[in-house]
């Protein structure tokens, strides 16, 4: 069970082809500023052919979450993605309770 309070989400994001170094310069960037607002990284998955990104990022509370995304730091370094078009979707996400690999169908 998480820690009360807490919020995890699942973001996935496509990358175009011929903007992935800036994309990649970006990530590195922003999700070191994860930490100063409670936020944790847990996983950061990519697809083989690099264009799509999972990442399931947690917080410590909603506010924290909002304290990120209002960041200044990482506003400021939106500059890295000037003429990047992403296609990005975040989703909140729960723990199911006894999922396992038996839980798909």
């Amino acid at each position: 069970m998480g820690t009360p309070g807490a919020v995890t989400f699942v973001v996935v994001i496509d990358v175009p082809e011929r903007r992935r170094p800036a994309f990649l310069s970006y990530e590195s960037a922003v999700l070191t500023l994860l930490e100063r607002h409670g936020g944790r990284l847990e996983r950061r998955l990519r697809t083989p052919d690099g264009l799509t990104e999972v990442h399931v990022v947690s917080f410590v509370s909603n506010a924290g979450y909002r304290a990120y995304l209002d960041d200044p730091e990482r506003s400021a370094l939106r500059r890295l993605l000037d003429g990047v078009e992403l296609s990005q979707r975040v989703l909140e996400v729960v723990d199911v309770d006894g999922a396992g690999a038996q839980g798909f169908s």
